[in-house]
């Protein structure tokens, strides 16, 4: 088998441990010092304490129509997994390249920056955009300070190419998400004087029911979508705390609960619902034990979903550039949403799998790895092309 082009960049990106939690910038310098030296220049856009940063970096002429290849940096932590091989170390076995973000999404990253030099050496009509983000696996937090000056800094693209694992199938459309946090606080006392107080914990169940109800509604048949799965938009809790003591009245409990929206409906509409009835329903009866007593909403994250047109000029490039117009959606989310919102038509489509993903010994295939360094060969291609279909 010939070298993987992309093998050297894997591994060097790999070997930083980019977890959301911590700082990319050493990755981020590392790229940025790889581009300079191969000529190209490129921007830093930082977060506001300078922890962390986007990079966008433009190879070719600077005219409208290019393509903007996007992903992610950070990484989902290791910490609790079992692990048999060290996930910052690339290694090698049967076929698979093992460590953790190999699939998502450093497999990428390391396929577009290994084109680079291709990309130069190539007579582009259309250039190549390279914008790389943090804290997407947080609630695609850093790509929006990049979206801001995105305008500002480069000419219309005619698509943006997500990079997430798909095995390199053509993804149009993602679900949206909004995470939320709720906080009840009630009225302590002692549990054998239970009525004179107000039970944080109760009031948060009860919340809890109702966004069950919720998402039973939503899971009606004709509010589903049969172009993901499941077919339509869910509600979950995923995190409770509170109380102290069996024989105290809980005074705080606080829950965490998402809603993954099919691309055409509202999560916020579940969030207001759920608020009116906290302000309706059960806040007249805790405050008519105890005034003080309140329930509040915080927003936590929140991206939109996609849903990008099987017709449309995005969908006819990523199947040319793909060889195939099988096209599919994902249920994990992507910054591809928030791309779209700002203008600029986007597509999923990356090696490997999120079955792979977020998962001990995480891996992506030499071949699927292969197959994306072509890719990157037939974009070099149409990019050079005089005119575009």
């Amino acid at each position: 088998m010939s070298e993987l082009r992309s093998r050297a960049m894997l591994a060097r990106l790999i070997g930083f441990a980019t977890v959301s939690r911590d700082s990319n910038l050493e990755l981020i310098e590392f790229v940025r010092d790889y581009l300079r030296e191969l000529g190209v220049d490129c921007e830093l856009i930082y977060n506001a304490e300078r922890t962390k940063a986007n990079l966008l970096a433009t190879v070719g002429p600077s005219v409208a129509g290019g393509i903007v290849l996007s992903g992610h940096t950070d990484v989902v932590p290791v910490d609790g997994q079992a692990w048999t091989v060290e996930p910052f170390c690339l290694s090698e076995a049967h076929g698979k390249l093992y460590g953790r973000g190999t699939a998502d999404m450093k497999g990428y990253l390391a396929s577009v920056l290994a084109a680079v030099p291709m990309f130069l050496e190539s007579p582009l009509k259309r250039p190549v955009h390279l914008a790389f983000s943090y804290d997407e696996e947080v609630g695609c937090l850093g790509v929006r300070g990049l979206l801001e000056v995105l305008p500002q800094r480069i000419p219309a693209p005619a698509l943006c190419l997500i990079g997430e694992p798909t095995e390199l199938k053509p993804v149009l459309g993602h679900k949206g998400k909004l995470a939320m946090r709720c906080h009840v606080h009630g009225a302590p006392c002692h549990s054998a004087y239970a009525p004179y107080g107000v039970n944080a914990i109760e009031q948060a169940a009860r919340l809890i029911g109702r966004l069950g109800e919720i998402g039973t509604r939503l899971a009606e048949p004709q509010y589903h979508d049969e172009r993901f799965d499941p077919a339509y938009s869910t509600v979950q809790v995923g995190v409770i705390s509170g109380g102290t003591a069996l024989n105290i009245v809980p005074e705080n409990c606080r829950f965490d609960f998402e809603v993954r929206a099919l691309p055409d409906f509202a999560p916020e509409a579940v969030a207001a619902e759920l608020q009116n009835y906290a302000e309706q329903t059960l806040l007249p009866a805790m405050q008519a034990v105890k005034a003080g007593t309140s329930i509040r909403f915080e927003k936590l994250s929140a991206y939109p979903g996609l849903a990008t047109p099987a017709d449309s000029a995005a969908a006819r490039l990523i199947a040319e550039l793909c060889g195939s117009d099988d096209f599919s959606t994902v249920a994990f989310g992507t910054e591809g949403g928030l791309f779209d919102q700002a203008g600029i038509p986007s597509v999923v489509c990356g090696p490997g799998s999120m079955d792979q993903g977020h998962k001990p010994d995480e891996f992506v295939s030499v071949e699927q790895m292969a197959a994306c360094d072509r890719l990157m060969d037939r974009l070099a291609a149409y990019l050079s092309e005089s005119e575009h279909p």
